[in-house]
């Protein structure tokens, strides 16, 4: 009889302590550059993907195929998007829009709005490793240069905000630059 209140009691535990809400978990957030885009009119501000940057953006849904993401943010031009339509696709969610040089400002709202969540960010050359260090990592890069497009950042936050940086590359190799 004791054990069977002992094996009760710990159950209840067990129950107990899962359904905790105050332990938000680890929030994972990806951060690229935007793909390959289109450079035949040198006067565009604002390009469509080349080819190699749709095979890109789709290497990007591949490399993210096992992952529910949450959230996805680009900024407002379209090589950003682009980038990040097909993963945001296959997770039925839309693409939002952030500011590219708001760095504090997209770090506090995933940090809260989208805590213990995943989330798919897409910058640019002269932005991705400033996001990185708004969420609290180190660069591991000294620059990213514009030949970078194959560099995939995994930044897991704990419930505690201690960031931890994984450096990758996906699709195709582009790079120049050499990590840390």
């Amino acid at each position: 009889m004791n054990k069977i209140k002992i094996g009760l009691i710990v159950l209840l535990a067990v129950v107990a302590l899962s359904c905790r809400t105050d332990a938000p978990g680890i929030t994972t957030i990806y951060i690229v550059r935007h793909a390959e885009k289109d450079v035949s009119d040198p006067k565009n501000q604002d390009p469509e993907l080349s080819v190699e940057g749709r095979e890109r953006a789709e290497a990007l849904a591949s490399k993210l195929k096992e992952i529910k993401l949450d959230a996805a943010f680009a900024t407002k031009y379209k090589r950003t998007s682009q980038t990040a339509y097909y993963s945001a696709k296959k997770s039925n969610i839309e693409i939002q829009t952030y500011d590219a040089h708001d760095f504090s400002g997209i770090a506090e709202l995933v940090k809260t709005k989208h805590r213990g969540h995943k989330v798919l960010i897409v910058g640019h050359s002269n932005t991705v490793l400033e996001l990185l260090e708004a969420f609290g990592a180190q660069r591991p890069l000294t620059v990213l240069s514009d030949d970078d497009y194959d560099f995939f950042f995994e930044l897991k936050i704990d419930s505690k905000g201690k960031a931890e940086l994984k450096t990758q590359q996906y699709g195709k190799s582009h790079h120049s630059s050499i990590v840390k």
